[in-house]
Protein backbone atom coordinates (compact mmCIF):
# COMPACT_ATOMS: atom_id res chain seq x y z
CA UNK A 1 0.00 0.00 0.00
CA UNK A 2 1.50 3.34 -1.08
CA UNK A 3 1.20 6.71 0.61
CA UNK A 4 -2.02 7.86 -1.05
CA UNK A 5 -3.83 4.60 -0.30
CA UNK A 6 -2.59 4.83 3.31
CA UNK A 7 -3.80 8.42 3.60
CA UNK A 8 -7.24 8.02 2.03
CA UNK A 9 -8.03 4.57 3.43
CA UNK A 10 -11.45 3.34 2.29
CA UNK A 11 -12.05 6.64 0.49
CA UNK A 12 -9.36 5.63 -2.02
CA UNK A 13 -11.93 3.25 -3.54
CA UNK A 14 -14.21 6.21 -4.28
CA UNK A 15 -11.69 7.71 -6.70
CA UNK A 16 -12.35 7.18 -10.39
CA UNK A 17 -10.75 3.82 -11.34
CA UNK A 18 -8.20 5.57 -13.54
CA UNK A 19 -7.17 7.79 -10.63
CA UNK A 20 -6.90 4.72 -8.39
CA UNK A 21 -4.52 3.23 -10.93
CA UNK A 22 -2.57 6.49 -11.20
CA UNK A 23 -2.14 6.91 -7.45
CA UNK A 24 -1.45 3.29 -6.55
CA UNK A 25 2.20 3.85 -7.58
CA UNK A 26 3.94 0.57 -6.62
CA UNK A 27 7.49 1.02 -5.36
CA UNK A 28 9.92 1.28 -8.26
CA UNK A 29 7.22 1.72 -10.94
CA UNK A 30 6.82 5.20 -12.36
CA UNK A 31 3.69 6.89 -13.68
CA UNK A 32 4.65 8.90 -16.74
CA UNK A 33 2.33 11.06 -18.85
CA UNK A 34 2.34 13.72 -21.54
CA UNK A 35 -0.20 16.44 -22.05
CA UNK A 36 -1.03 20.06 -22.70
CA UNK A 37 -1.65 22.85 -20.25
CA UNK A 38 -4.44 24.80 -21.92
CA UNK A 39 -3.67 27.76 -19.66
CA UNK A 40 -0.74 28.71 -17.44
CA UNK A 41 -0.91 32.02 -15.58
CA UNK A 42 1.88 33.28 -13.35
CA UNK A 43 1.67 36.17 -10.89
CA UNK A 44 2.28 39.90 -11.14
CA UNK A 45 5.26 41.12 -13.19
CA UNK A 46 6.77 42.91 -10.18
CA UNK A 47 7.23 39.47 -8.57
CA UNK A 48 9.58 38.35 -11.34
CA UNK A 49 12.72 38.45 -9.10
CA UNK A 50 11.06 35.93 -6.76
CA UNK A 51 10.13 33.67 -9.68
CA UNK A 52 13.63 33.79 -11.10
CA UNK A 53 15.02 32.60 -7.77
CA UNK A 54 12.32 29.91 -7.60
CA UNK A 55 13.29 28.55 -11.04
CA UNK A 56 16.76 27.73 -9.66
CA UNK A 57 15.03 25.39 -7.21
CA UNK A 58 12.71 23.83 -9.83
CA UNK A 59 9.70 25.48 -8.23
CA UNK A 60 7.52 28.35 -9.53
CA UNK A 61 8.36 30.25 -12.73
CA UNK A 62 7.42 33.60 -14.35
CA UNK A 63 6.10 32.40 -17.73
CA UNK A 64 2.44 32.32 -18.72
CA UNK A 65 0.95 30.87 -21.88
CA UNK A 66 -1.64 28.84 -23.74
CA UNK A 67 -1.42 25.24 -24.98
CA UNK A 68 1.94 24.52 -23.35
CA UNK A 69 3.19 20.92 -23.74
CA UNK A 70 4.21 19.28 -20.49
CA UNK A 71 5.20 15.95 -18.96
CA UNK A 72 4.67 14.53 -15.50
CA UNK A 73 6.53 11.68 -13.83
CA UNK A 74 5.72 10.21 -10.41
CA UNK A 75 8.04 7.66 -8.84
CA UNK A 76 7.64 5.94 -5.47
CA UNK A 77 10.66 4.68 -3.56
CA UNK A 78 11.52 3.66 -0.01
CA UNK A 79 13.67 5.96 2.12
CA UNK A 80 16.39 4.65 4.48
CA UNK A 81 13.95 5.37 7.34
CA UNK A 82 11.50 2.88 5.87
CA UNK A 83 9.06 5.59 4.77
CA UNK A 84 7.78 5.61 1.21
CA UNK A 85 8.31 8.81 -0.75
CA UNK A 86 6.81 9.91 -4.05
CA UNK A 87 8.87 12.15 -6.32
CA UNK A 88 6.87 14.52 -8.55
CA UNK A 89 8.66 15.85 -11.64
CA UNK A 90 6.63 18.24 -13.81
CA UNK A 91 8.23 19.79 -16.92
CA UNK A 92 6.67 22.61 -18.97
CA UNK A 93 7.93 23.25 -22.50
CA UNK A 94 7.47 26.94 -23.32
CA UNK A 95 8.66 28.14 -26.72
CA UNK A 96 11.84 29.73 -25.34
CA UNK A 97 12.24 28.09 -21.93
CA UNK A 98 11.80 24.71 -20.28
CA UNK A 99 10.58 25.01 -16.70
CA UNK A 100 10.34 22.47 -13.89
CA UNK A 101 8.15 22.06 -10.82
CA UNK A 102 9.39 19.29 -8.50
CA UNK A 103 8.15 18.01 -5.17
CA UNK A 104 8.69 15.12 -2.76
CA UNK A 105 5.83 13.69 -0.71
CA UNK A 106 5.57 11.38 2.28
CA UNK A 107 2.57 10.62 4.49
CA UNK A 108 2.01 11.38 8.18
CA UNK A 109 -0.64 8.81 9.20
CA UNK A 110 -0.92 10.24 12.72
CA UNK A 111 -2.05 13.68 11.52
CA UNK A 112 -3.61 12.30 8.30
CA UNK A 113 -1.66 14.62 6.01
CA UNK A 114 0.82 14.41 3.17
CA UNK A 115 4.13 16.13 3.87
CA UNK A 116 5.09 18.01 0.72
CA UNK A 117 8.59 19.42 0.11
CA UNK A 118 8.52 21.75 -2.90
CA UNK A 119 11.52 22.31 -5.14
CA UNK A 120 14.84 20.58 -5.81
CA UNK A 121 16.44 21.16 -3.39
CA UNK A 122 13.37 21.90 -1.27
CA UNK A 123 12.55 25.60 -0.85
CA UNK A 124 9.15 25.31 0.84
CA UNK A 125 7.23 22.76 2.89
CA UNK A 126 3.45 22.38 3.05
CA UNK A 127 0.97 20.06 4.75
CA UNK A 128 -1.47 18.70 2.17
CA UNK A 129 -5.03 17.57 2.87
CA UNK A 130 -6.55 15.05 0.45
CA UNK A 131 -10.25 14.37 -0.16
CA UNK A 132 -12.42 12.65 -2.77
CA UNK A 133 -15.54 14.17 -4.35
CA UNK A 134 -18.78 12.34 -5.09
CA UNK A 135 -17.75 12.37 -8.76
CA UNK A 136 -14.52 10.50 -7.95
CA UNK A 137 -12.21 13.48 -8.36
CA UNK A 138 -9.23 14.10 -6.10
CA UNK A 139 -9.07 17.42 -4.23
CA UNK A 140 -5.84 18.58 -2.58
CA UNK A 141 -5.65 21.62 -0.28
CA UNK A 142 -2.64 23.11 1.45
CA UNK A 143 -2.26 23.52 5.21
CA UNK A 144 0.58 24.74 7.41
CA UNK A 145 3.64 25.89 5.47
CA UNK A 146 7.32 26.50 6.22
CA UNK A 147 10.29 28.02 4.45
CA UNK A 148 13.13 25.51 4.05
CA UNK A 149 16.84 26.19 3.94
CA UNK A 150 18.85 22.98 4.12
CA UNK A 151 17.99 21.45 7.53
CA UNK A 152 16.56 24.70 8.93
CA UNK A 153 12.84 25.50 8.62
CA UNK A 154 10.84 28.60 9.55
CA UNK A 155 7.07 28.83 9.89
CA UNK A 156 5.47 31.06 7.24
CA UNK A 157 2.88 33.55 8.60
CA UNK A 158 -0.63 32.78 7.38
CA UNK A 159 -0.85 36.01 5.38
CA UNK A 160 2.30 35.08 3.43
CA UNK A 161 1.36 31.48 2.62
CA UNK A 162 0.86 30.28 -0.93
CA UNK A 163 -2.53 28.61 -0.54
CA UNK A 164 -3.08 25.73 -2.91
CA UNK A 165 -6.10 23.91 -4.27
CA UNK A 166 -5.76 21.09 -6.80
CA UNK A 167 -8.52 19.22 -8.61
CA UNK A 168 -7.62 16.13 -10.60
CA UNK A 169 -10.15 14.02 -12.46
CA UNK A 170 -10.66 11.76 -15.44
CA UNK A 171 -12.70 12.62 -18.54
CA UNK A 172 -14.09 9.34 -19.86
CA UNK A 173 -15.44 10.90 -23.07
CA UNK A 174 -11.99 12.09 -24.12
CA UNK A 175 -10.01 9.41 -22.24
CA UNK A 176 -7.72 11.93 -20.52
CA UNK A 177 -6.74 12.94 -17.00
CA UNK A 178 -7.70 16.52 -16.15
CA UNK A 179 -5.85 18.85 -13.79
CA UNK A 180 -6.51 22.31 -12.37
CA UNK A 181 -4.07 23.91 -9.91
CA UNK A 182 -4.50 27.32 -8.29
CA UNK A 183 -1.96 28.88 -5.90
CA UNK A 184 -2.76 32.24 -4.35
CA UNK A 185 -1.75 34.49 -1.50
CA UNK A 186 -4.18 36.64 0.54
CA UNK A 187 -2.07 39.75 -0.02
CA UNK A 188 -0.41 39.17 -3.40
CA UNK A 189 -3.20 37.41 -5.28
CA UNK A 190 -2.48 34.70 -7.83
CA UNK A 191 0.96 33.10 -7.65
CA UNK A 192 0.34 30.37 -10.23
CA UNK A 193 -2.58 28.76 -12.04
CA UNK A 194 -2.53 26.01 -14.60
CA UNK A 195 -5.21 23.83 -16.13
CA UNK A 196 -4.91 21.09 -18.71
CA UNK A 197 -5.06 17.42 -19.52
CA UNK A 198 -2.70 14.48 -19.95
CA UNK A 199 -2.53 10.81 -20.94
CA UNK A 200 -0.39 8.04 -19.52
CA UNK A 201 2.52 6.90 -21.65
CA UNK A 202 4.32 3.57 -21.73
CA UNK A 203 8.10 3.46 -21.36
Amino acid sequence: MTIYQTLLGEDFKNLHPKLQQRYALPVGQAFYAKGVMRTIESGAKWMRPFYMVATKFKFLFPESGKNIPFTIRNTCHRLPTGEMEVLWERTFYFSKKTRHFDARMTVDPVHNIVKDYLGSPALFYSDLLFSVTRQGKLIIRSGTQRFVMSKIQWAIPKMLEGRVIVEEGYDEDRDVFTIHVYIHNPLLGRLMMYAGEFTQQSF
